[in-house]
């Protein structure tokens, strides 16, 4: 039998499995306490035969049922206490409530020649499975990866999946780590969605949260004591424990987590949400640790671990013979702060550190992102590092993903509040920059639907969480609290699902050509291929215009974008045009060519592709 180990980052494991010649493999951390029991249930959920688990030692408890196998449900009591969810299970398919469930992964995989997705070149498609089709489910999105792969994206990132309370959620608050939502389709559920991706040549990234757990279903605190610490401090209370007493066990619930999305789902990758409230003061830090086991996990794999952090920091990405922690990216969020100041006009909130004028867009453009230390007026301190070590493709940029559009008070996308002009002329920056472009599901045709905050929290918390939204927006002038939508509400819900009917309308075709034709040229075009330091410029062209340079062997491409007005621009004789924005076959008013004589005119706000030869 596999003993308990306790040595720094070799925690035993820990959950139910199937053991060949055994049977069902129970282990429990239970620390502090002196008696655990394996509760059995039936399919009709009511509790039945009862199997005790042995103390061996240092807080862990152990057992077996003998003949049986992938299926099994159960609860664990603790000292009589309980029945309770595992908290280590690999399924809940009754909710984070219900009994747990015995799974193993001996998926009929199709993927054996897989090897990933080059980091240097993804594009990545942003999806909440819930609401990115009307099924909501994981078998209901495979109908699209055709749509999604044909656009141009190379990566699937898929919003969290440990499974919350009820039956609506982002997914930010989970509370069984291990147990893909069954109301997504479960763990068989997501397995075939990832071995279909990988079919079509479409990665598929986790958004994985290990800052915090949700309040409601979190049962950790029943088994011990030593999974939070009152040493750090998060948005959300108290810290995980990672560097304090029993630690070893709370790490290997994240880095076991890790493992399980790589290897038994074939994940190609995480995306580490808030990684500046992982907070642990030991080293190796656990956010180098998760970058060594997801690797470990991937064998041969191409694997990539980026993480969401403001705090603008090399370090993230960095070696770690420079104290770096070694990921893959990191969300980059000022670019579209410039552009949502520049082209939508927003000032309040953390757009108070941002101007939008054309040279802070442009610095933004060269460097990956605009604060290298500079004092920030909203968190009344020096932001960020330099960033110049750092090559492009690290860093992760948008127009909108689900916070920027899901933290306004009515979940309204970018296209609610700018020009169809400005949309295209922001998206030509966005895909033809040597950054790594993230799109929003649907943002490819300037979707309407909005993507509400939305819960279905118990009745009690429910209230607190929609009072607690209302108040959220108080200060903000253009709302009240009757106008910010009930989180809580059903319909709320509804309304955020995508509508993909949309995508074939007059209005909403030409952004989708667009965007195929950007980043067709993204991906073929041998002047678009050079994305290192040295390869590209951005600078302002006076105090209306941008231009955006990318330079290839043979010749350049130039991206010259009319942000607040009117704009002419003298080009060569040697300059073609590429690409207009504003060109009526993306959905622009223009038959006529902007480019006359050598002199590009532009009004209003769009954005010019000219190729120049060398």
């Amino acid at each position: 039998m596999e003993q308990a180990k306790t040595a720094r980052g070799q925690a035993p494991r820990l959950g139910a499995w199937v053991e060949e010649g055994v049977g069902v493999r129970w282990r429990v951390w239970a620390p502090t306490h002196q008696k655990v029991e394996v509760v059995l249930h039936g399919q009709d959920g009511q509790p039945g035969d009862v199997v005790p688990l042995k103390d061996e030692g240092q807080g862990f408890f152990t057992g077996s049922l003998a003949g049986r196998g992938a299926g099994v449900r159960y609860k664990l009591r603790v000292d009589g206490e309980g029945p309770f969810p595992d908290p280590w299970s690999r399924a809940q398919p009754e909710g984070v409530h219900g009994p747990s469930e015995v799974v193993v992964a001996d998926f009929a995989w199709t993927d054996k020649d897989w090897k990933g997705v080059d980091p240097k070149a993804q594009v990545i498609y942003e999806v909440h499975v819930g609401t990115v089709t009307p099924e909501g489910t994981f078998d209901a999105l495979i109908s699209r990866l055709d749509a999604i792969k044909d656009l141009g994206a190379t990566t699937l990132e898929l919003l969290p999946l440990s499974s919350w309370p009820g039956t609506r959620n982002w997914g930010y608050d989970g509370v069984a780590l291990f147990a893909p939502p069954a109301v997504y389709g479960g763990p068989e559920g997501l397995r075939r969605l990832i071995d279909a991706a990988h079919a079509r040549g479409l990665g598929v990234l986790i958004d994985a949260v290990y800052n915090h757990f949700g309040p409601d279903g979190n049962y950790l605190r029943c088994f011990s004591p030593h999974y939070f610490t009152g040493k750090h401090h998060t948005p959300w209370g108290e810290a995980i424990n990672y560097d304090g007493e029993g630690s070893d066990v709370v790490r290997e619930l994240v880095l076991s987590n890790v493992d399980m999305w790589i290897r038994d789902y074939h994940a190609d990758g995480l995306r580490l949400d808030a990684a500046h409230a992982i907070i642990d003061d030991s080293r190796p830090h656990l956010l180098t640790r998760i970058a060594e086991r997801a690797r470990a996990a991937a064998g041969e794999r191409t694997v990539t671990v980026i993480a969401e952090d403001d705090r603008n920091d090399t370090k993230l990405v960095g070696p770690p013979e420079r104290d770096g922690h070694a990921l893959d990216g990191v969300w980059a969020d000022d670019l579209h702060h410039q552009l949502r100041r520049a082209f939508a006009g927003d000032s309040e909130g953390y757009y108070a550190d941002y101007t939008g004028s054309v040279a802070d867009i442009a610095r933004t453009l060269r460097q990956g992102w605009f604060y290298e230390g500079q004092q920030s007026q909203v968190h009344k301190k020096p932001r960020g590092t330099p960033a110049s070590s750092v090559e492009p493709w690290h860093f992760v940029h948008c127009i909108q993903n689900h916070d920027q559009i899901g933290n306004r008070a009515q979940g309204e996308r970018l296209g609610a509040d700018v020009t169809p002009a400005a949309f295209r002329a922001m998206s030509t920056v966005l895909l033809l920059s040597p950054y790594t472009p993230l799109l929003f599901q649907g943002q490819e045709w300037n979707a309407s639907s909005p993507f509400i905050f939305f819960t279905d929290h118990n009745a009690e918390l429910g209230k607190l969480v929609t009072e607690g939204r209302r108040k959220e927006f108080a200060g903000f002038s253009k709302f009240s609290g009757d106008t910010v939508p009930d989180p809580q509400a059903s319909e709320t819900f509804e309304r955020s699902k995508l509508d993909w009917s949309e995508a074939d309308k007059p209005e909403h075709a030409g952004v989708r050509a667009l965007y195929k034709e950007l980043l067709h040229l993204r991906a073929t075009e041998p002047s678009l291929q050079p994305r290192g330091r040295g390869s590209y410029d951005a600078r302002p062209l006076g105090d209306n215009g941008l231009l955006l340079e990318r330079q290839g062997p043979e010749d350049s491409f130039q991206v010259i974008v009319a942000v607040k007005g009117p704009l002419e621009y003298p080009l060569p004789e040697t300059a073609r045009l590429v690409l207009w924005s504003e060109a009526a076959r993306f959905g622009g008013a223009d038959e006529k060519s902007p480019l006359t004589a050598g002199v590009l005119k532009l009004q209003g706000p769009s954005a010019v592709v000219v190729r120049l030869t060398k």
